[in-house]
């Protein structure tokens, strides 16, 4: 008989290896899945894990895009991160990054053609402004309302989205793209283009406000007052309320944080590598992110470590699809049994696995 006995306390070693053993097993059923598919699956892990970064052919193209990928996805984990936390749970990440990037666009595009250099920081800072705001919502719900934030803040990414496609083909769409959806393209405007700082590398103003915001949360979390009123929010409740920690305070708190770093990644991507607001901007990296969070044990340094392995199967899931044909599809599954087999073996942080029937007293 196989039982879950509870350990007096978390455990530090499988803290700290269960991100390693889900990426094993990731590894292990994706490999299964692969075959299942008619492919090697040493060669499709090979091409999604090694020949972006040193396969002669492709690295010199995809190692830059490493930080790309993986710009928007710490940005927006870190954020998140802190609001998990302390147990508030904002799955909208995706929405906001959405509304960053419209709000941020829509200020930029509102001075086109000038050629102002505050044209950029103002786009910024409203691009922020909108994540925010879109935050705001299922935070002041909860706050006065008792609402659940899982729900309202998901069911907002929809709202989002129906917004991005009504920009799109409406009050954003390029007067000189011939009817086609989409704006004019931002990245070619030279006051609002976020090019790459250091050539061959992939670092924009992106990366550069992902490694900041690492840095604020390690800080934050480790030596703040703040950062610690979080972590015992999330711990124990109510020995937080004890301590004077104000649950509506430390909600509006962590989803401004957290909504206003997922419209500073939409913001940056629309000025950099998407270029333009579409009807297929959004490519999921809200959802991704909270998977990205977790890897990393919402931990920043663990969430810029999860961030880089989670762009490497974008651009790895990229050369596998044209190299092997495989599907869109089974590259999404794979990613998606990071989150599944993180959360499943979790359970040895906290539980031991005993064999044998329960001694009675």
């Amino acid at each position: 008989m196989i039982r879950l006995e509870k350990r007096p306390s978390p455990s530090r070693f499988w803290t700290a290896t269960t991100p390693l053993l889900a990426v094993a097993l990731t590894m292990v059923a994706g490999g299964i899945l692969f075959a299942l598919l008619g492919k090697d699956p040493l060669e499709a892990l090979r091409t999604i894990f090694w020949d972006p970064l040193f396969h002669p052919q492709f690295a010199s193209y995809s190692r830059p895009q490493l930080l790309v990928k993986a710009g928007p996805l710490i940005l927006i984990a870190v954020g998140l991160s802190l609001g998990f936390r302390a147990g508030i749970w904002n799955i909208g990440a995706e929405g906001q990054y959405i509304m960053g990037a419209i709000v941020g666009a829509a200020a930029g595009l509102a001075f086109y053609p000038s050629g102002s250099p505050l044209i950029f920081p103002l786009m910024v800072v409203a691009g922020a402004l909108g994540g925010w705001a879109w935050a705001m919502i299922p935070a002041l719900l909860r706050v006065k309302f008792r609402t659940n934030e899982i729900l309202v803040s998901l069911l907002l990414v929809y709202v989002a989205q129906n917004i991005l496609a009504s920009a799109a083909v409406g009050f954003l769409r390029s007067p000189e793209g011939g009817g086609f959806p989409g704006s004019r393209n931002l990245s070619q405007w030279s006051s609002s283009a976020n090019p790459e700082l250091i050539t061959g590398t992939g670092m924009h103003w992106g990366v550069v406000a992902a490694f900041i915001a690492v840095i604020f949360a390690y800080v934050l979390m480790s030596k703040h007052l703040l950062g610690y009123q979080i972590r015992l929010a999330g711990q124990a409740p109510r020995a937080a309320r004890f301590a004077g920690v104000e649950p509506g305070r430390l909600v509006v708190l962590c989803l401004s944080i957290s909504g206003a770093l997922a419209g500073l990644a939409g913001l940056f991507e629309v000025t950099g590598p998407a270029g333009q607001i579409s009807i297929d901007f959004n490519s999921n990296y809200g959802f991704t992110a909270i998977i990205v969070a977790f890897l990393g044990r919402l931990h920043p340094v663990g969430i810029l470590l999860a961030g880089l392995l989670m762009a490497l199967t974008y651009i790895g899931g990229e050369l596998a699809q044209f190299m092997l044909g495989l599907p869109a599809a089974a590259i999404q599954a794979f990613q998606g049994m990071l989150l599944f087999f993180l959360l499943g073996v979790d359970v040895l942080s906290n539980y031991r696995i005993r064999f044998g029937r329960r001694s009675v007293a």
